[in-house]
């Protein structure tokens, strides 16, 4: 059998939980596939919340606030969330002290760790570090041991944390992403060609890829 050679850029955010549904429903929809992919997967920034304080802030009430919903929309649906989670084998930890942290160093990590092959391997880990473990991505030592967990070099990480030309690179993305008008994530671009808004289900992610085995025989 031909592999056909297949790049998927996501744009997300690891504080992002629609982009970990999404992700596991692609996961499930390629699995329908075996073998027939030359898989690339590349990660690409967006801040849902690029002003958040260092500190961060309680995610419940960041919520409300930010959606104008009420705390019991908002615990609706995290029990939602929690639930689709559970459906694709993902543990959501909502938890009414669960905090959102800002994301740029995460993503400036996730930026370096492209090149090494592992950075969706860092990708997953961090999305299981912030909802299953309640971790703050906004620590340089969480994000040390998430690099290492994954097999990367912890000095090297380090180092590219206070790499300004990594910030910068990083940055520019983002900006890019904007300009070509891309207001929230998850998307899933393939082969450039064509895209999936958001957290669709499985059904259309097989969809697109039934699609793309066809036209490349």
């Amino acid at each position: 059998m031909t592999k056909h050679y297949l790049r998927i850029d996501i744009v997300s955010d690891v504080v992002c939980p629609w982009c970990v549904i999404g992700f596991q429903r692609l996961q499930q929809a390629l699995a329908k596939f075996p073998g027939q992919f030359d898989l690339n997967i590349v990660w690409h920034p967006f801040e849902l919340n690029p002003q958040m304080p260092h500190s961060g802030e309680n995610l419940r009430e960041h919520i409300t606030d930010k959606y104008r919903i009420s705390d019991q929309e908002s615990a609706e649906n995290r029990d939602r969330l929690t639930e689709i989670g559970r459906e694709l084998g993902f543990t959501f930890n909502f938890t009414d002290e669960m905090r959102i942290y800002n994301t740029n160093q995460a993503h400036r990590l996730l930026h370096w760790a492209e090149p090494t092959g592992h950075q969706t391997d860092l990708q997953i880990r961090l999305f299981e570090d912030y909802f299953t473990n309640g971790k703050n991505l906004n620590h340089e030592e969480v994000l040390l041991d998430a690099v290492e967990a994954v097999g990367l070099n912890r000095t090297e990480a380090s180092q590219a944390l206070q790499d300004k030309a990594i910030a910068g690179q990083t940055q520019a993305r983002e900006e890019q992403l904007l300009l070509q008008g891309i207001r929230g994530v998850p998307l899933f671009m393939f082969n450039h060609e064509h895209a999936i808004n958001g957290a669709q289900e499985v059904s259309a992610f097989e969809a697109l890829l039934q699609q793309l085995t066809e036209s490349a025989s």
